[in-house]
């Protein structure tokens, strides 16, 4: 999920990591650092349109998978998202990263394996009309509603269970996530004639986005 379209985000630097606060934390996930770029795949893919496989419990905790999320918030920053799915890596994995703020301006960052969105009544749970993106639909953005509250339960990379609540726009970024790891990108939630118009609008912009990104891992490297 790209960052957000609007002007308003604010500047409060409250964070959390893997839902609990901290006092500080750096411009990047630490994990970051360590990791390389990986190649984001595109709509029409079919590892992104596919439910993707549970990380079974054999793999928690394994370099393997560390590296992974490492590469993935490294991918997720030069690519300019707020959330990133392994399948937008090319890894058929239910996981995905994030570095996104809510509408309080609190930073929310971590990681999630085998997420489940949970069940709320439909009083309990508005929906929001926002623009929304995608990083494997490169440049433009729709509106899509989407609940104003979120809560996702799952499992950190060592098998910890997890539950990440969120609201505003984190909330719509763990949708947007989850739907990912189910097969499901944010167009496939639009009408044919808008997914159509949202796909017109990429061919258009793509190659400036890839420039951008590519400027961005330079600049990273650098």
């Amino acid at each position: 999920m790209p960052e957000q379209s609007t002007s308003d985000q604010s500047v409060d630097t409250r964070v959390r990591v893997l839902g609990h606060p901290v006092e500080s934390y750096p411009e990047m996930a630490p994990e970051a650092e360590r990791g390389s770029v990986l190649r984001v795949t595109m709509v029409g893919e079919d590892v992104l349109h596919r439910r993707n496989r549970d990380v079974e419990e054999g793999r928690f905790g394994t370099s393997e998978l560390s590296r992974l999320i490492d590469d993935m918030f490294r991918t997720m920053y030069v690519a300019e998202g707020v959330g990133l799915a392994a399948n937008q890596v090319g890894v058929d994995l239910r996981l995905f990263v994030y570095d996104c703020p809510d509408d309080d301006g609190v930073r929310h960052v971590g990681h999630l394996l085998n997420p489940v969105l949970g069940e709320r009544a439909p009083e309990a749970t508005p929906l929001v009309l926002e623009n929304e993106g995608c990083l494997s639909v490169p440049g433009p953005h729709a509106e899509l509603a989407r609940a104003e509250h979120a809560v996702v339960r799952g499992f950190d990379k060592d098998g910890t269970p997890l539950v990440i609540e969120g609201s505003g726009y984190f909330a719509r970024c763990l949708q947007h996530e989850t739907d990912h790891t189910l097969g499901r990108l944010y167009i496939d939630r639009l009408s044919k004639r808008e997914r159509k118009k949202v796909l017109k609008r990429m061919d258009e912009m793509a190659e400036d986005v890839f420039a951008r990104r590519e400027a961005n891992a330079a600049r990273l490297a650098g």
